[in-house]
């Protein structure tokens, strides 16, 4: 695979606002973790090499355990996850994959039962921001780990 093109330099404006509102939900208070966990799950449902590749050493750096991370694929039959997660990682799915009908109200009244309305908002923000990034990177044809270096993420020891 090769890449097609470099999206990050034809589209710099609009790249650095991506990341800027990529950042920003980082600071949104959804912890860290939870984030981890979405960027991976929507990028293992829509095929994301370079999301998937870049996430789960971003996880690993930031000390999630890898167990847990080989866990994420099956996380409905795994006991490594806590109700917060599995609503999260649910409303990601929900999200990923949107229906005919959209979202269901059993499925929002689910993710409200672990959310506020503030984090259910935030984290919806996050869901729709990872999948816009897949988008990219699976249209341009990024490498996956072609910017460990970049972005620090040798330091996950995991190539």
């Amino acid at each position: 695979m090769s890449p097609r093109l470099n999206y990050m330099q034809q589209s710099s404006d609009l790249f650095k606002k991506l990341s800027t509102l990529s950042m920003g939900v980082k600071a949104s208070g959804i912890e860290s973790g939870i984030l981890y966990l979405v960027d991976i799950r929507a990028s293992q449902l829509n095929g994301c090499a370079f999301c998937l590749d870049m996430h789960i050493k971003q996880a690993k750096i930031g000390g999630e355990r890898e167990l847990r991370l080989h866990h994420v694929a099956i996380w409905r039959e795994s006991p490594l996850f806590s109700e917060r997660e599995r609503a999260a990682l649910a409303w990601t799915e929900v999200l990923t994959r949107l229906g005919e009908h959209g979202v269901s109200d059993s499925d929002y009244a689910a993710a409200l039962e672990q959310f506020s309305e503030k984090e259910l908002s935030d984290l919806t923000f996050a869901v729709g921001i990872i999948n816009l990034w897949n988008r990219l990177n699976i249209a341009f044809r990024n490498v996956p780990g072609s910017l460990d270096k970049a972005f620090g993420l040798e330091r996950a020891e995991l190539a």
